[in-house]
C-alpha cells in the first residue's frame, strides 16, 4: 500500500479527530507529533497484550479488531474499528497493551507518541478536551451497546449490529443504508455471541423479509425503521441516534 502523506490539516478524517476551530500554530504543533500514515497488510498486528504502551492509534483507512485471549488460545473479539476512530485505549492505565489489535483488510493508521501528545495537550487546552472527548466516546459507545445486546436476542442482536455500523458510516461521510461490512460472519457471531450459523440464519431472515440485501458482505439496509423497531431501544437511546441523524 503506498500512501501519501496527508497533514492533519488536509485530512478528510479531521472533523472526527480534531476539535472545531484548531488552527494555526496549534494545529501545527499536533502535525508534528503524529506520524502519519503506517500501513498495514491484512491480518497484521499492531500490538500484542504485555506490550508497552507508547501510542494511541486513529485508524485513517480500513478497519480493525481486538480481541482477548482466553486460557483455551480462543479469541474473543470486544471491538471493531472504523476510520477517525482511536485504538489503543487499553494500555493507557497501567502502561502495558491488555489486548491485541488486528487489521481486517489493508489498512493505515497514524500514530499518536501519547507523551509527545501529553505535552501538546497541556499547551493546547482545547485539543486535550477534544482527546478526552474522544477517549469518554469510545467507551461509553461500546458500553452502551454491550448493555443492550446483553438483554436482546439474536435477532435483535444482529439488527443492533446493523444499526451500529451503519450509524458510525454515515458520521463519517458514507451512506448508513449501502456499505462493506469487512468483518466475517464469525467475527460478527464471535463479538455478539451467537454462533456463526446463527448469524448466517438472521443475515437470511432479514434478507426474506425484504429488510436488508445481503450478498456476501456487501450490505443494503432497506428498512432500517423496522431494525430499529426489533432492537426496542429506549427512548433515551433513540434520541440520541436520531441527534446524530442516524
Amino acid at each position: 500500500m503506498d500512501l501519501v502523506k496527508v497533514l492533519c490539516s488536509d485530512c478528510r478524517l479531521r472533523n472526527l479527530c480534531l476539535p472545531l476551530g484548531l488552527a494555526g500554530k496549534e494545529l501545527k504543533q499536533l502535525e508534528e507529533i503524529v506520524k502519519q500514515p503506517r500501513p498495514l497488510q491484512r491480518g497484521q498486528r499492531l500490538y500484542l497484550p504485555g506490550d508497552k504502551f507508547h501510542y494511541l492509534f486513529i485508524v485513517r483507512s480500513g478497519t480493525m479488531k481486538t480481541y482477548t485471549t482466553t486460557s483455551s488460545g480462543q479469541q474473543q473479539i470486544i471491538g471493531f474499528h472504523l476510520p477517525g476512530e482511536l485504538v489503543g485505549l487499553d494500555g493507557v492505565s497501567d502502561g502495558n497493551y491488555t489486548c491485541t489489535a488486528e487489521t481486517m483488510e489493508m489498512t493505515s493508521v497514524c500514530e499518536l507518541p501519547f507523551t509527545k501528545l501529553e505535552n501538546v495537550m497541556g499547551q493546547v487546552r482545547v485539543l486535550q478536551r477534544q482527546v478526552h472527548r474522544l477517549m469518554s466516546k469510545e467507551l461509553l459507545t461500546d458500553q452502551q451497546l454491550l448493555l443492550q445486546l446483553g438483554k436482546m436476542n439474536a435477532e435483535q442482536r444482529v439488527a443492533a449490529f446493523l444499526l451500529n455500523i451503519s450509524c458510525r458510516f454515515h458520521l463519517r461521510g458514507f451512506s448508513a443504508s449501502e456499505f462493506h461490512l469487512p468483518m466475517t460472519r464469525s467475527d460478527i457471531g464471535n463479538y455478539l455471541g451467537l454462533a456463526v450459523e446463527t448469524v448466517s440464519r438472521q443475515f437470511s431472515h432479514f434478507q426474506e423479509m425484504a429488510v436488508v440485501k445481503v450478498s456476501r458482505k456487501h450490505i443494503i439496509i432497506q428498512k432500517p425503521e423496522f431494525l430499529r423497531l426489533i432492537t426496542n431501544l429506549d427512548g433515551k437511546y433513540q434520541q440520541e441516534k436520531e441527534a446524530t441523524h442516524c
